[in-house]
C-alpha cells in the first residue's frame, strides 16, 4: 500500500512476492481472466453499439459499471435492450473488424499451458466471443452472457443468469474444486469492479490496466506492458 503512491507517480509497476511464491510454476495452476479490455482491447458491446450508432450512450453505461458505481446486471440489462433490431451478422463483423487480443495474452496462456496449467475465460461479455476465444486459444473453459436472437435479429434480451461478479468468484472456486487445485495455485486476472471477488479470492488476483479502484484493492497491480507480465510474478 505505502509502495502504490510511488509505483504511480514513476510509472514502474512494483510488486513484492515471497522468495518462493505462491503460486509457482512448479505445479499445475489455474488462470481464470476477464475478456473485454483485458484478453482483448476493447469492450465487445461497446464496440456492437458502434453499428447502431449509439456506442457513446452504451459506453458511457459500461465505464460506469466497470468502476462500481452502477449495479452491473441491471447496466448489463440497459445496455442490451438498446441492441433490439440489431442484426446478428454484426456480431461477426465486430469480431473479424473490431476486436484485437491484448499484448502478451497468447505468450501468458502458452507459458502457463506448457506447465500444465489449465486456463479460463469468464466474462460478463457473450458466449459469441468467449466460444470463439476459447477455441482459438485452446482455453479449457469459457463462460459468458448469451444474447437471445429471433429471426436473425438481437432481441434485446439474453438468455439465463447474468453472468456477475459472484459468478466469476464461483467459477474460480468452482473451477478448482473440479480440478483439484488449491486455490493458492490460482490467478485471476481483470479489470473492472465486476472482477474483484475473484481477484480477492484467487491465490494471486490481478488488477490488469484497471479502473482506479480496482487498482487499488487488487493484491497485484499491472499498469504496463502485456499479459504476459504476470510470468514475471511466478
Amino acid at each position: 500500500m505505502r509502495l502504490r503512491p510511488l509505483a504511480e507517480r514513476t510509472s514502474v509497476d512494483i510488486a513484492i512476492t515471497a522468495l518462493q511464491p505462491s503460486p509457482t510454476l512448479a505445479r499445475p495452476g489455474l488462470l481464470l481472466m476477464d475478456m473485454d479490455s483485458t484478453l482483448i482491447q476493447c469492450e465487445c458491446i461497446d464496440e456492437i453499439a458502434d453499428f447502431m450508432g449509439i456506442k457513446a450512450q452504451i459506453a458511457a453505461i459500461t465505464q460506469l459499471s466497470m468502476e462500481g458505481k452502477l449495479d452491473f446486471v441491471a447496466s448489463f440489462t440497459e445496455r442490451v435492450k438498446l441492441l433490439k433490431g440489431l442484426d446478428a451478422s454484426v456480431l461477426q463483423r465486430v469480431l473479424d473488424e473490431r476486436i484485437q487480443l491484448t499484448e502478451g495474452a497468447e505468450a501468458l496462456i502458452r507459458g502457463l499451458q506448457a506447465h500444465g496449467w489449465k486456463t479460463c475465460l469468464v466474462s460478463g461479455g457473450f458466449t459469441f466471443f468467449t466460444d470463439h476465444f476459447r477455441q482459438r486459444l485452446g482455453l479449457d473453459f469459457a463462460l459468458g452472457n448469451v444474447l437471445e436472437i429471433v429471426d436473425g435479429k438481437l432481441t434485446g434480451g439474453f438468455i439465463g443468469s447474468v453472468v456477475d461478479a459472484q459468478t466469476k468468484r464461483q467459477t474460480l472456486l468452482a473451477k478448482a474444486a473440479e480440478w483439484n487445485i488449491p486455490l493458492a495455485q490460482t490467478i485471476a486476472i481483470g479489470d473492472g469492479a465486476n472482477d474483484l471477488p475473484m481477484i480477492e479470492t484467487a491465490g494471486m488476483g490481478i488488477a490488469f490496466h484497471a479502473k482506479p479502484r480496482v487498482r487499488e484493492l487488487a493484491p497485484y497491480s499491472i499498469s504496463r506492458g502485456g499479459l504476459n507480465r504476470t510470468l514475471d510474478l511466478l
